[in-house]
């Protein structure tokens, strides 16, 4: 799917104009980056996390010329799936939120 894809689904389920959705899936992605760039981490229940990690500055290897390369530090986004999106993926039922349905 892409963004294109995205913005035409979100026009058909809501039923507004295809530039209202791009306008909201814009803002939702602005805003995503926008938290990883200052370090926070975002979480969408039952979806998933987003958050940087930092990859240490390491000596790499330039595969044309064999020569070594210095490979600055830097931040990179991640994605981890919660574990209701893999049981829905794998068509498998959600399991209850913790503390949900918990025998007393």
């Amino acid at each position: 799917m892409t963004k294109a894809d995205l913005i035409e689904e979100v026009s058909r389920v809501v039923e507004m104009s295809r530039k209202d959705s791009e306008v909201i899936v814009e803002s939702i992605f602005d805003s995503i980056v926008r938290s990883l760039r200052s370090g926070d981490k975002i979480e969408i229940r039952g979806f998933g996390s987003f958050r940087t990690r930092q990859r240490q500055s390491r000596i790499g290897r330039n595969p044309k010329t064999g020569t070594r390369v210095e490979v600055p530090s830097k931040r990179i986004p991640y994605f981890k799936p919660s574990k209701e999106l893999k049981d829905l993926v794998n068509n498998q039922k959600p399991g209850p939120a913790e503390g949900e349905g918990a025998a007393s």
